[in-house]
């Protein structure tokens, strides 16, 4: 790229010689693999099972780098984890990047530098993509679709109707990490303590949960929505209902500070490296080991348990002193553009 070239064109995005330049130079080396060096419409897989997880996700977190992370390291740890949380292991995914015009290529090679260490990080590769380029001021710098696509483990069936009475509801580490940094970093807040995003792939304790268990009956990342949302959801797909204590959530001390000085309720925040799992009680305490032998697990706590529904099914919530109320399904919009 020459330095005349330092900013994205929208012929970059026009299918000639500054797509062939951008594609050849910046990306290919990046995501080296020979699926991917082939540059044919479709990736030729060869996956080992016949069933098969397919998921795709869009990414336009603002800013683009923030501390624990940055766009390119969640979109790819994004896609993965929900794979991961399907009881799958990750195959191949893709890549598309919509760049407005304008965009600094500096940037863009730390974006994708940081996508193809990610991938390597995880042994999945990236294997086939698009790149779309916006006038200026039709985007915001830079969005991306990542999809995936991975095999399930042999022997792993989750889904809501394995959730029973008397499961556990274990989350693999503290929660709201994500969300805080983010609006803290957009809004320039400081903190005692710095904030840092958990944003990572958990297809590993995922895994290592799924091989040594055979009580693993669902799992869900607790990303938009944060843990009320996920709960939520579990208790309208299973028909049942939870009731978690709020003493046994694991939360970092600056996160519940932020989240009280801001007004947010702590379990609507958004996380990127953690995953809940709905587990039988025979299992929960080894369920719990397993989580807490991860590094990414260290600070695992079985936070509550499915229960009857006498209405509706519902979240409760015990405090800390000992009063009960409702976890309502988040509205939507309490923290925009967070992943």
């Amino acid at each position: 790229m020459t330095e005349k070239n330092s900013k994205i064109l929208l012929a970059h995005g026009g299918g000639g010689q500054l797509s062939d330049e951008l594609i050849r130079y910046y990306i290919l080396p990046r995501f080296k693999n020979d699926v991917l060096a082939e540059l044919a419409d479709a990736a030729k897989l060869n996956l080992t099972s016949s069933s098969i997880c397919f998921t795709t996700d869009s990414y336009v977190v603002k800013p683009l780098f923030f501390n624990g992370g940055d766009i390119g390291k969640l979109a790819v740890c994004g896609t993965i984890n929900d794979l991961a949380v399907s009881g799958a292991m990750p195959a191949a995914l893709s890549l598309s990047l919509i760049i407005e015009e304008g965009f600094e290529v500096e940037l863009l090679e730390k974006i994708l530098t940081s996508i193809g260490e990610t991938a390597r990080q995880n042994d999945v590769n990236i294997v086939t993509g698009d790149i779309k380029t916006v006038e200026a001021g039709a985007a915001d710098k830079i969005f991306i679709n990542t999809a995936g696509i991975g095999t399930r483990i042999a022997g792993v069936d989750l889904g809501y109707d394995k959730i029973s009475v008397g499961d556990k509801i274990i989350i693999s580490g503290t929660i709201g990490d994500h969300g805080m940094t983010i609006i803290s970093q957009r809004e320039g807040i400081k903190f005692q303590s710095k904030l840092k995003s958990d944003c990572a792939s958990i297809a590993k304790p995922a895994q290592e949960l799924l091989e040594n268990s055979n009580g693993v009956k669902f799992m869900r990342d607790p990303t938009r929505g944060g843990l009320a949302a996920t709960l939520n959801e579990i208790c309208r797909g299973s028909n049942l209902s939870i009731e978690i204590n709020e003493a046994d959530i694991p939360i970092n001390p600056t996160v519940q500070a932020a989240a009280d000085m801001l007004g947010f309720d702590v379990l609507n925040i958004a996380n990127e490296g953690k995953l809940v799992a709905v587990v039988s009680a025979e299992s929960a305490e080894n369920c719990l080991n397993i989580c807490k032998k991860n590094e990414l697990g260290l600070q695992a706590s079985i936070i509550g348990e499915v229960v009857e529904t006498r209405d509706i099914p519902t979240v409760e919530i015990t405090t800390k002193i000992g009063g009960k109320r409702i976890v309502q399904m988040p509205y939507g919009r309490e923290l925009p553009r967070i992943c």
